[in-house]
């Protein structure tokens, strides 16, 4: 179920890994013994022509004897401007795992793949213009999140990955500062197309987020006041670690192979959908038991293309279904109303606008806890340029009897705004009082009122990868953003004018605003996901009362299921943020490893954390079974 302790944190050894004079004397040492064994030799032979003479002394200088000299050198002619050691990490995540010297003097450089004029053309370089990172000739890799850069500052030391595991180290901590000042700049070039002047990195992100451009400018006291907390501070460790220690699986069960996707109840029922029905499982404080009961697809658009969306309604007695119009694409022109407690698809809605068909690339509820009402019949719609409210009844305020149609009924455009620039939204979702964020392919996070989808309050920048998903707690303090390869927090409070404290939500946040922060995986744990494994799905935990927080935050990639302790994450003094440059990222988590790719991973309601449990069970589906995870590690009952 787990996985073992990460072996990444181990500190490669300072006796092989300082690059300095002392290291070069020593070598130098050894090859002046042999020079003079050399001499010695040749000394007690005949006396030395000229020629022979020129010989031994060539040699001697190939040997880099150290001759006087009346002016010592000095420490930047010993080392080389650019030189590291170079480390690469093998035996994975097993007790042998271990760090070994791949190349012990080398030297990096930055460059520029169309500026490059080399007689060999490398496969994975298309002449794209970007920069790469070289390591003399062992390394080659595009300058992107996909490296994973991590920083360890106090053993100037980073480590990425790049067809494996790696690590460089530096010989000063001025040559560490200036490979991560470089590597930063050559990203923002490879991400935006410009130079990394401060004008543009104000006209990437604006003036009012110079924050995210300069983290160590930016207003931290939310962070700060974020440390303090009902339910206590997370313990501190003295490095940072994945661990499972406390994590236990209570259940795991057949899923009837090919889940498409989960939905959790927080009254008596969850359900997964794959490609023959929706399935019913009963929820229960140690998590989800399938019941077996399942809805039959019986024909029709739901049985040619299963459904990739589930929302519940109506206080979870009703289902609306989603299906992509075409495969690799989540678009969709209707839906299908599932009753659960019938067993039957009662409509097929169309989405309608000013007589148009047109289509919604995701749904969610009006408000984090609207699924529980019972006469929910408003949902929210998005689509690449399109943010709305559809209604279920008609116009005259009557749910639309749709039994003994023989046209499919038309949803009513309720509210909203069609953008007519590409806006490219990719996702929503809603906090407790129905405010909206918004996620995009340029990354961008825009918070939207409850009483407005024309205009965002507040726009937040991208950090350079398309936000695929996005959640927000209840109160709409905290945003999360799941990019391909990492996570991005955000906090949405602000003090106005007047002092009073908002969120961006409601009102324009100035320009106090404090940075991001990201979550990440260690460079050996993204290696060990796989390559073609991305982040998705990233969610809090589920609250749905006012004064209740959230405790925990869990995001998917491949075999893995990530979880990250909230409270540790807004702790401005945890240890992961130590000796870093940039935008913090913290690396603390547990792993849920399965055999199989993850579907998704999703905490139960509150209201199922049992009294001595810090959280609700975690559920977490792949295509063929359903786990449920208690973060307790004790067994109850």
């Amino acid at each position: 179920m787990g996985t073992s302790q990460s072996r990444e944190g181990l500190e490669v050894s300072d006796s092989d890994s300082d690059y300095d004079e002392r290291d070069e004397e020593e070598q130098e040492d050894e090859d002046y013994e042999d020079a003079q064994t050399q001499t010695q030799t040749h000394s007690t032979s005949a006396t030395k022509t000229p020629s022979q003479l020129d010989e031994v002394d060539a040699r001697l200088k190939a040997l880099k004897l150290k001759y006087q000299s009346n002016t010592p050198p000095s420490n930047s002619s010993s080392i080389p401007k650019n030189a590291v050691k170079l480390y690469l990490h093998i035996g994975g995540n097993t007790p042998a795992a271990k760090w070994i010297v791949s190349d012990k003097r080398t030297s990096y450089s930055f460059v520029k793949s169309n500026d490059e004029e080399e007689e060999e053309n490398d496969d994975d370089e298309r002449n794209d213009g970007k920069w790469y990172l070289k390591v003399g000739s062992k390394v080659k890799a595009r300058v992107s999140t996909e490296m994973q850069l991590k920083m360890f500052g106090d053993q100037r030391r980073v480590d990425f990955v790049s067809n494996g595991v790696w690590a460089l180290k530096f010989p000063t901590d001025e040559s560490y500062r200036r490979f991560v000042t470089e590597f930063q700049d050559r990203h923002f070039y490879n991400v935006y197309g410009l130079e990394p002047t401060e004008e543009n990195k104000v006209k990437v992100y604006g003036k009012e987020f110079i924050g995210w451009v300069k983290p160590e400018v930016a207003d931290d006291s939310v962070w700060e006041d974020a440390d303090d907390s009902s339910f206590g501070k997370s313990p501190e460790t003295a490095t940072p670690v994945r661990s499972r220690d406390d994590l236990l699986e209570e259940f795991e069960e057949a899923a009837n192979g090919g889940v498409q996707s989960l939905t959790l109840g927080a009254l008596d029922n969850s359900f997964l959908v794959n490609d023959t029905g929706v399935h019913v499982y009963r929820n229960f404080d140690r998590g989800i038991h399938g019941k077996g009961v399942a809805v039959k697809f019986s024909g029709g658009d739901l049985r040619q293309h299963t459904p990739n969306k589930a929302l519940l309604m109506r206080a979870e007695t009703n289902m609306m279904l989603m299906s992509p119009m075409s495969e690799g694409k989540p678009n969709a022109s209707n839906l299908h109303q599932l009753d659960i407690e019938t067993g039957k698809v009662v409509t097929e809605w169309k989405f309608e606008k000013d007589g148009a068909d047109i289509t919604m690339r995701d749904i969610t509820n009006d408000t984090k806890g609207s699924q529980l009402d019972p006469s929910e019949s408003t949902f929210l719609g998005l689509d690449d340029n399109r943010l709305c409210q559809w209604d279920m009844r008609d116009r005259k305020g009557i749910v639309q009897n749709i039994a003994n149609s023989s046209n499919s009924p038309v949803l009513h455009w309720s509210q909203g705004h069609q953008f007519s620039r590409g806006t490219n939204f990719q996702c929503f979702a809603t906090t407790g009082d129905g405010s909206i964020v918004v996620g995009s392919l340029d990354g961008k996070i825009r918070l939207y009122s409850k009483t407005s989808m024309r205009q965002a309050k507040t726009a937040f920048p991208g950090l350079g990868s398309p936000i695929t998903h996005v959640d927000v707690t209840f109160d709409g303090k905290w945003v999360l953003g799941t990019t391909d390869t990492y996570l991005v927090l955000i906090c949405t409070l602000f003090t106005d004018k007047d002092g009073k404290t908002k969120t961006g939500f409601s009102g324009r946040m100035g320009n106090r605003i404090p940075a991001p922060r990201l979550l990440k995986l260690t460079p050996l744990d993204s290696h060990l996901a796989g390559e073609s494994n991305k982040f998705h799905g990233g969610h809090f935990s589920w609250v749905t009362e006012n004064g209740k927080q959230e405790r925990h935050l869990v995001a998917t990639v491949g075999k893995f299921s990530v979880i990250w302790d909230f409270q540790q994450v807004k702790n401005s003094a945890h240890n992961c943020y130590r000796n870093q440059q940039g935008l913090k990222s913290c690396y603390c988590y547990k792993i849920v490893l399965k055999d199989e790719s993850i579907v998704e991973s999703r905490f139960m309601h509150d209201k199922f954390a049992i009294s001595d449990s810090p959280e609700a069970p975690l559920v977490v589906a792949t295509p063929m079974k359903v786990s449920s995870i208690s973060l307790s590690g004790k067994r109850h009952g």
